[in-house]
């Protein structure tokens, strides 16, 4: 603790100093502080603090992981430098460091449900599916009655490659929460369609349909699918259904299939689609769009009259 008078009135003036954005002031003040009194936390978050604020992230994270060190030895685990480390290795995308503290977080709590979680989807971000499943069974195993352990669970086996035990993970979710199963298998089928593997994804989107027919989503998510397999005029089929069962949202709905359309070039579908698009809604992107399209036809003189309109209207 400390106790000199002056000593305090430096700790009063790094605070100032950092409030007012001196950052050299503040950390040169500290860094003496510091070595006088190592052992007082409040100095060494001041350092972690400034050095942040002043764009030195690496610094700061040497100064959290002081405090972490010190927190993981008390009997009651406070978790403040561990969030800020969080916070901080999630903003940079720091995976494996997220990992590595998580780990030793775990290793002094191990049943903490919050560390766990983050662990679980640490070791997801850092391409440790295994590690994950691993992590998730235990969590189900202290919660055996929350489908979003299933689905984090769902999520870590389709990652390692598992994807009929995911399925049956996703299911599980679905049994727990039985008012909107179509929730869940809808979340497969998105893993699934990200995995190109649409047959299957198609399969479960009209499960989802099966469920709740009047989710205008679902026919939207099986209208990109259905582009992806080739089917177009099932796409537009679907894409009409959405509309039927939401006509506010026609023109963007219309706009989502012009871009799929688009993206596979699949250009002439694409112009009905934007041009649809533009009946309901007469937005600049839509235009925009369309005139893409053109261009991918290689309509030029089209695509040209169109972006004159549009320019004129600005």
């Amino acid at each position: 603790m400390i106790e000199k008078p002056k000593t305090k009135r430096k700790v009063d003036a790094a605070e100032k100093f950092l409030k007012q954005g001196k950052y050299r002031e503040a950390i040169d003040l500290c860094e003496e502080i510091h070595k006088e009194y190592p052992e007082e936390e409040s100095v060494v978050l001041l350092l972690a603090w400034a050095y942040y604020d002043s764009g030195q992230t690496e610094q700061a994270i040497k100064y959290f992981n002081i405090l972490l060190e010190r927190e993981l030895k008390r009997k009651v685990f406070t978790g403040f430098a561990f969030d800020e480390l969080v916070r901080i290795y999630k903003q940079n995308k720091d995976f494996q460091a997220l990992t590595e503290i998580c780990e030793r977080a775990v290793g002094v709590q191990p049943d903490d449900i919050c560390l766990l979680t983050e662990l679980g989807n640490a070791c997801l971000q850092s391409g440790k599916p295994r590690r994950a499943c691993d992590i998730y069974e235990k969590l189900i195993g202290i919660e055996s009655d929350n489908p979003v352990y299933y689905c984090y669970w769902g999520e870590a086996l389709f990652a390692a490659g598992l994807s009929g035990e995911s399925e049956k993970a996703y299911l599980k979710a679905s049994e727990i929460d039985p008012d909107q199963p179509d929730r869940y298998y809808f979340k497969i089928a998105v893993l699934f369609q990200q995995a190109g593997n649409d047959k299957e994804a198609e399969r479960l989107v009209n499960k989802c349909i099966a469920v709740n027919p009047s989710n205008s989503l679902y026919y939207c998510s099986l209208g990109d699918i259905l582009v992806h397999l080739g089917q177009l005029q099932n796409a537009v089929k679907a894409y009409e259904k959405a509309v039927q069962c939401d006509h506010s949202g026609a023109g963007a709905y219309y706009n989502r299939l012009g871009n799929v359309l688009l993206r596979t070039g699949n250009f002439s579908q694409a112009v009905d689609a934007f041009s649809k698009a533009i009946t309901y809604d007469p937005l600049r992107p839509y235009y925009l769009s369309l005139a893409a399209a053109y261009q991918g036809m290689g309509f030029a003189d089209q695509a040209d009259a169109i972006l004159r309109e549009i320019n004129k209207v600005q």
